[in-house]
Formats: C-alpha cells, structure tokens, sequence
C-alpha cells in the first residue's frame, strides 16, 4: 500500500502524500518533539519537513524507504533550525525545560523527567542513539541514516550509553 502511495506521490498526487504522512503523523511529531523540546518548534520542523517532502519525492528511488527517508529529512529540519539559532542542542541537553502544554501527560511526567536526567549523563550522541531507539523504536539501520553514522558506531554509542546507565544506577559491579 505504502508503495502505491508513493508512486502516486512521485507522480504529483498531493492527496497521496497527505496520507503517507498522516499515516505516520503521531511518528512525526514524537520525533520532532524529542528535539525541538517544544511543541511550536516541533510543529513547525514539521511543516518544513513536509515542504520538502513535497518538493523532493521525485527524488526518491526505494519506495519502500519513504518513512526511514522522511524522518531523516524531519531531523536534518531539527538541526537546521538548530543552526539557524546559532547555537548546537543535542536530544540530551541537561537543562529541562518548563513545559507550555499542561494537558499533555508524557511532557508532564517524572518518568520523562528522570529519564532526561539519566540521559544527561551520557554523551549527546549516545543519548542521541538512545532516545532514536528506545523511545521512538527505530530500527538500527534507520537510526544510522537519520544520524549519518554507520551501523557500528549506532551499536557501540547503544552499548555503551546503556552500560554506563546500568553502572550508575545499580552501582560498579563486576559482570
């Protein structure tokens, strides 16, 4: 199904376009969410995504890569913005930030909080990798796209990041 759409999507079909992204929509949002740390940022890093989407489809070959392609062009957008600011925030930036949306439990609650906090602890691109997979459950290939980082180094910064949580939560213990 997924295929089909994007044909139609490459052919000039915004209608089709429209509904691969709202099939993903909720995807989208998490993801740009993650970084953005606010809901207008996100938002818009979505719109801007989806301008290119428009723009480019034509120039994607794998059909079937369409949502892998998609979320890495959502978050070249993030660091686009990033940039523009002047400034670099990595997913693990250690200031928590006061929340706008109180009505919205993930962003209210001390899970989201302390989880932050245990990733503060790693390096920005450990807790990069690790918020990619476990929080938006992409799969390791994907994870290496979005990021520009070969498979190896997305294993390793996983690894690594998750051992060292492990050390500091349940203590230097000999495994």
């Amino acid at each position: 199904m997924t295929d089909k759409l994007v044909k139609k999507a490459q052919k000039g079909n915004k209608d089709a376009l429209l509904e691969l992204i709202l099939n993903k929509q909720d995807e989208y949002y998490r993801l740009a969410l993650s970084y953005m740390k606010n809901e207008e940022d996100a938002l818009d890093v979505m719109e801007d995504m989806i301008v290119i989407l428009y723009e480019k489809i034509n120039t994607l070959k794998n059909r079937e890569s369409f949502y892998s392609w998609s979320k890495t062009i959502l978050v070249r957008c993030c660091y686009d913005v990033f940039r523009k600011r002047k400034k670099t925030v990595f997913l693990e930036d250690n200031a928590i930030e006061e929340w706008s949306d109180p009505d919205n439990d993930y962003l209210q609650s001390d899970t989201h909080i302390d989880l932050d906090n245990a990733l503060a602890m790693l390096s920005p691109q450990q807790a990069e990798m690790i918020r990619l997979k476990y929080f938006h459950d992409l799969d390791l290939k994907t994870i290496g796209a979005i990021t520009n980082t070969s498979l190896g180094t997305v294993k390793s910064r996983i690894y690594y990041g998750l051992k060292k949580l492990h050390h500091f939560y349940r203590g230097e213990q000999d495994e």
